[in-house]
């Protein structure tokens, strides 16, 4: 009988069989990507094939592709004043936020503090487009940069990025959007997206951890301030060896993932909503966050008012169940989720907030076990409150 239920995908995904392989035939491939003896010549040619893979799934030229070793890493190198898009330009003057951005994003950027400006979310956690237009109308003649993601890690809220795009295009911008959490689980190409820069990490689909890449869309790039100056790898833009293996277990995780987006993503959809049922039968007093928007298929992020959320995250724990209660990035600390105040969800609300995130191989049998570990946690959580107050 099943023991364990992962349901903690946004914060990474077990390997998927089709990067297993790729990896192993990678790390057979013994040969320095930038030597020009033979073995160097197959390994760069390995590497150039996964570069085309991918490009090709995100609509963009291989030439566009920039790897990194993880979508922090990406977002820390495109949000700056030097970027560069289509042509030579002015630096950008200005950064425009949304609110609820991930942590490499709010801190990682590289402009000064008094030209960044956090966008509000509206209750249903989506970028307020109506503050995106005045703050692009107070900023006009400068040139703005929009920081904003496909969807959100926390609450799976899918935000309207082509809406965001074609006002900071009309008023002259960019956007640099963080697809960490949509790639592979919705459509997210730079056809469906309408934005000049792509983050994304291979870990969050089924690949390996480390690697990532910064993309561009057609029609060039340039940034004039390196983070990782060195021996001119990854044309210049991020110096280092690169890691042959982990690029091809990357590009066959992504194809694998897109390649079954639709029909896995109705599953998880339909297990999703199934499992919101079932929490909201046992605990009532649920409240699911970003129920009104678009959600990624697989996410459901929640709390039971008087419970918090470490509590039942360790209750579930022990009973065999892993989620989590925020960011892998942050969860450990207790703290109140940015997401959810910029969404105005009450403090004391915010502090018990779980996501539960499905991902390539979860099972029925996951989504039943999780419901049995739910019950009897809530069951006994709410008697040692009863107790408590007696």
């Amino acid at each position: 009988m099943q023991t364990r239920a992962y349901l903690d995908h946004n914060a990474t995904t077990p390997l998927r069989p089709e990067a297993r392989a790729a990896i192993n035939a990678g790390l057979d491939l013994w040969g320095n990507a930038s030597s020009v003896h033979a073995e160097g010549r197959v390994a760069h040619a390995r590497l150039e094939a996964a570069r085309a893979e991918i490009a090709s799934l995100i609509g963009t030229a291989a030439k566009n592709v920039v790897f990194t070793s993880g979508a922090t890493e990406a977002l820390n190198l495109a949000l700056t004043p030097a970027l560069e898009i289509g042509r030579p330009s002015a630096p950008f003057e200005r950064l425009l936020v949304g609110g609820g951005e991930h942590a490499c994003v709010l801190s990682g950027h590289r402009f000064p503090a008094d030209a960044v400006e956090v966008l509000p979310l509206t209750a249903d956690g989506v970028i307020d487009l109506d503050a995106l237009a005045s703050a692009l109308a107070r900023h006009a003649g400068s040139r703005t940069l929009l920081a904003l993601q496909a969807a959100n890690n926390e609450t799976g809220v899918v935000q309207p990025v082509n809406a965001a795009a074609a006002l900071v295009h009309e008023a002259g911008g960019a956007v640099v959007c963080d697809a960490v959490q949509a790639a592979g689980r919705i459509a997210c190409d730079f056809a469906a997206l309408s934005v000049d820069v792509l983050a994304i990490s291979a870990h969050k689909f089924g690949g390996p951890k480390g690697i990532g890449a910064l993309c561009f869309a057609p029609g060039g790039y340039h940034i004039r301030s390196m983070m990782l100056r060195g021996g001119g790898q990854e044309r210049g833009l991020r110096a280092g060896t690169e890691n042959v293996a982990a690029v091809m277990g990357f590009a066959a995780a992504m194809t694998a993932a897109v390649g079954e987006l639709e029909s896995l993503g109705s599953r998880l959809a339909d297990w999703r909503d199934g499992v919101e049922r079932r929490i909201a039968e046992v605990a009532p007093g649920a409240i699911f966050f970003g129920t009104r928007a678009q959600r990624l298929p697989n996410t459901s992020n929640f709390a039971v008012p008087s419970i918090e959320a470490q509590v039942l995250l360790m209750s579930l724990d022990l009973e065999g169940v892993a989620v989590s209660s925020g960011s892998a990035c942050s969860s450990g600390k207790v703290k109140r989720s940015h997401v959810l105040e910029a969404m105005g969800i009450p403090a004391d609300l915010a502090q018990g907030a779980i996501r539960v995130s499905l991902g390539w191989n979860s099972e029925a049998e996951d989504l039943a076990l999780f419901e049995r570990a739910f019950e009897r946690s809530v069951r006994t959580l709410k008697a040692r409150q009863v107790k408590s107050a007696a």
